[in-house]
């Protein structure tokens, strides 16, 4: 507990640095996002579900508690290991009254190839328009080069911002929000290797009701 409450008030400070930003702006890199802060209400979005059908986050989120997780694709390993994590505290979660929602820049097809090898209900949904990942200040833009080396090496197809014909990718994050919206919980990493660990979300889940 004493290692949550460090990094809580660790988070925080890194946060409210970026107070005066404007957080719907997409970042030049993944060290320059401006997320929302605790206390701060989750910005209107539509979302797409994997069979292509559009949703409101708010209509979403509207009737329990829900952890909020960015994630850049199925493609990143390190997404994917924390996806699966989530086995470890799934029933806890449950029991508290959660549920998840796993948001990625993919497209709706893309995200059909995804497999969650986990019992709880992580639904996946597309921001494909980015209207959440810039809305919830963690866009940012991915140079050419390496979205050509992506593309080249892994064959990954980053999405665009189109206003820019820039890719974008989400800053890793996962937020947790009440019935109104409201952040209570919020972690982001610039480093995209790092994860927010199962145990650590749970304490977090729960000091968040």
């Amino acid at each position: 507990m004493q290692k949550l409450s460090l990094f809580i008030v660790v988070t925080a400070f890194i946060s409210f640095s970026s107070l005066a930003l404007d957080r719907t702006k997409i970042a030049d890199s993944v060290q320059d996002v401006t997320p929302l802060l605790n206390g701060q209400v989750a910005p209107k979005a539509t979302l797409q579900s994997v069979e292509g059908n559009a949703v409101s986050l708010k209509a979403l989120t509207m009737d329990k508690p829900t952890i909020v997780i960015f994630y850049r694709g199925g493609w990143c390993p390190y997404c994917s290991r924390q996806l699966a994590g989530l086995k470890d505290i799934e029933g806890k979660l449950d029991d508290l009254g959660y549920q998840i929602l796993a948001v990625s820049p993919e497209t709706p097809a893309q995200l059909q190839e995804q497999k969650l090898q986990t019992k709880f209900t992580v639904k996946l949904y597309s921001d494909a328009e980015l209207q959440a990942i810039s809305g919830f200040g963690i866009g940012y833009y991915v140079a050419d080069q390496q979205r050509d080396a992506y593309k080249a090496k892994k064959n990954i197809v980053l999405n665009n911002d189109k206003a820019t014909g820039t890719a974008v990718l989400p800053a890793p994050a996962v937020f947790i929000l009440d019935q109104k919206g409201i952040v209570k919980f919020n972690y982001v990493n610039p480093d995209t290797r790092t994860r927010i660990s199962p145990e650590l979300l749970y304490q977090a889940a729960k000091l968040s009701l």
